[in-house]
């Protein structure tokens, strides 16, 4: 029966692309302490041959904290999944894990590109059908420019209007610190990256080119490849038939899957953007599938019978339905706009699958056209409760008396498989809660956190109250400025002056600070309880903001989470001492990009927060000497600290953060 296939590719084409899956699992596990760079060709994505923790002559079996060991739980589901003979799978393993990916990469995409004698038409077919329906997602997804262009205007709009209010007081021209350059901690040159040195682009390096070898593969191959190990990662939380306890311990998408999927994607010279095309796919067909699931009766309820069934139901069915689902996954309901996606890929898509069929996608959306219909497909697929909107939190957690998320942005309840969530730390009213983030363009599902208005809006009064005082305007023109710097970075103690002008803000930096800190554990609970839903999230916050997410991170890694929950993250003007803070364990719950972007310039960060940071560095200001976190020098971009308010959306443009790679572009 047509139906009972799940995948149109040989066993030898599915071998290779779990060994290509396996080598970009490790890759980029290596790449979480050793970034990449344009500075020698062992940066290049295929140069590394395992992590800095682990000896090449190590056998990957022996170390259980390889993302490639089996105890991960990473792998195996997936080689199950493309029905690879289990007695590869060591030796996959081993040679994504031991050797350098350069030396096998090549072969196994000869053995992908290579066609087998038989059902090369209909393969040829379906290969073609699913590029088309992916083309079309991805066209549907692209930003509507009439809809960006009023973002833009809005967020201008927003620049201005904190510009006239908030902008920092200039030093006096006779100031003697005036137009003399801030000295800054010498940079690393292989986790820093300076907004103005033309070098640290990446437009035209080795980094952003394909794969040598890969155009043996046609885009539809490609595109084949991507889909079904996207449906395999999703399948990957079944695990009921191995008998293992696995490391991992959640089910859904898991970040290190999804950071690997964004390898994959440059590797094999495929836009991002196709990619989540393809997650919304496999989103609209598992509700398909759930509401076929809803219309009959299953003969069978263990959990063999029905992961037999599931196996049964095509490519993204059976990823679809493991793993919690995927309306379990977005943790809400799907949208009625989701009808219209499933009557254009109705044809495309019953034709790939069988067993679902156009009808089957047109039943999927009616049922997605009213809110009834959604509820039942959601509760079909065992979602619980509203997600992140729904968990204000009643349990108090300490002293935290506000912690609620805000949906912003276009694509809320669509079935994106990735969720960002945006937290503002230095705010005058609640609408800088939101504002700072609503220019920000991309595909995901996005969230502001509100958090503790009442102390941060005290705080960041008292500091920008105290910063156009006759008395700061006199100590800027002393050379406050460069003191506070030096200071800092030195870890020499503060001029006496500095500490009675400014002490009036010491108590209101000692409650916010606290309150950050606290709700940083909240929000590591949010996520562990998967509020957010079974999917990786990315976290970027400013200010105190960017502390919530430290403190989150290291929450995090004292439970026995791995990676497996936020994919990437970015600091901007973090007040967080860069000596005595285990830079180490948060970088390691980040599947893919950390990033501590800094001013060299923002003296009132170092002023605010001396009391407690003072001999000890800050993130804000000056790069953090820890392998695997991309320091990137927005100086350009930061006037003050007030600044991050509408200069984030342009350091967030800036750093691409859809790429793979570090980069920070040129304005």
């Amino acid at each position: 029966m047509a139906g009972e296939r799940k995948s149109f590719l040989t066993a030898t084409q599915r071998y290779a692309e779990g060994a290509l899956f396996a080598i970009a699992l490790n890759q980029a596990q290596i790449h979480q302490t050793r970034l990449l760079g344009l500075r020698s060709k062992d940066d290049h994505p295929f140069y590394g041959d395992r992590t800095s923790s682990s000896s090449s002559n190590d056998s990957v079996s022996e170390d259980p904290d390889l993302w490639v060991n089996e105890n991960s739980g990473l792998l195996r589901p997936i080689f199950r999944f493309l029905d690879i003979d289990s007695a590869a799978w060591l030796g996959l393993e081993e040679t994504a894990g031991s050797s350098p990916a350069k030396h096998h990469l090549g072969a196994f995409l000869r053995l992908l590109a290579e066609e087998g004698e038989e059902g090369t038409s209909e393969r040829l077919e379906q290969e073609i059908a699913l590029s088309k329906a992916v083309d079309s997602m991805a066209s549907s997804m692209e930003t509507n420019s009439k809809s960006s262009q009023v973002k833009k205007e809005k967020s201008r709009e927003y620049e201005q209007e904190c510009r006239e209010k908030y902008s920092p007081a200039e030093v006096p021209s006779n100031s003697v610190v005036a137009n003399q350059p801030i000295e800054t901690p010498q940079e690393s040159d292989t986790n820093a990256i300076c907004g103005n040195d033309d070098h640290n682009l990446m437009d035209n390096s080795l980094n952003e080119k394909p794969v040598e070898g890969v155009g043996m593969l046609t885009y539809h191959r490609k595109v084949m490849v991507l889909y079904e190990l996207l449906s395999a990662s999703l399948a990957a939380a079944e695990t009921s038939e191995d008998g293992k306890n696995y490391t991992r311990r959640r089910k859904g998408y898991d970040a290190r899957h999804r950071v690997a999927l964004r390898l994959l994607t440059t590797w094999f010279d495929i836009e991002w953007i196709k990619m989540e095309g393809i997650e919304m796919m496999v989103a609209y067909s598992a509700m398909a599938i759930a509401k076929e699931k809803e219309a009959e009766e299953e003969k069978s309820q263990s959990p063999r019978g029905k992961w037999a069934k599931w196996k049964r139901r095509g490519i993204i069915g059976a990823a679809a339905i493991t793993g919690g689902a995927v309306m379990a996954i977005t943790g809400g309901l799907a949208a009625p706009a989701i009808a219209a996606g499933f009557g254009a890929l109705a044809p495309t898509l019953g034709t790939l699958i069988p067993v679902i069929g156009a009808s089957g996608f047109a039943a999927a959306a009616s049922a997605a056209g009213t809110v009834a219909g959604s509820v039942a497909v959601a509760a079909s697929f065992g979602a619980a409760g509203a997600g992140l909107t729904g968990s204000k939190m009643a349990r108090r957690t300490g002293n935290i008396d506000e912690f609620e998320f805000l949906a912003i942005g276009d694509y809320h309840n669509q079935g994106r498989l990735a969720v960002e969530i945006l937290i503002s730390g230095f705010v005058f009213n609640k609408d800088d809660y939101t504002k700072p983030w609503e220019g920000k363009i991309d595909n995901m599902e996005r969230f502001a956190l509100l958090w503790e208005s009442d102390n941060l809006i005290a705080v960041s009064t008292a500091i920008q109250d105290w910063l156009t005082s006759s008395i700061a305007l006199e100590l800027m023109r002393q050379g406050a400025m460069m003191t506070v710097l030096s200071s800092l970075v030195a870890a020499l103690a503060l001029p006496a002056v500095l500490f009675s002008a400014t002490s009036f803000i010491d108590s209101k930096m000692t409650i916010a600070v606290d309150r950050s800190d606290k709700a940083g554990k909240l929000l590591a609970e949010v996520l562990l309880k998967g509020y957010q839903g079974n999917r990786p999230v990315t976290l970027i916050g400013y200010s105190l903001g960017a502390r919530v997410i430290f403190k989150c991170l290291q929450a995090l890694s004292e439970t026995e989470q791995n990676a497996e929950l936020v994919e990437r993250v970015v600091l901007l003007g973090a007040p967080i001492a860069i000596k005595g803070e285990n830079w180490e364990a948060a970088r390691k719950m980040v599947a893919g990009r950390f990033i501590n972007a800094y001013s060299s310039n923002d003296w009132m960060l170092g002023v605010a927060f001396r009391a407690s940071l003072l001999t000890q560095g800050l993130a804000g200001i000056q790069p953090v000497d820890v392998q695997g976190i991309e320091n990137v020098n927005v100086t350009d971009e930061i006037e003050g600290h007030s600044s991050y308010l509408w200069a984030t959306r342009k350091i967030l443009d800036r750093l691409e953060l859809e790429t793979y790679y570090p980069i920070f572009k040129n304005n």
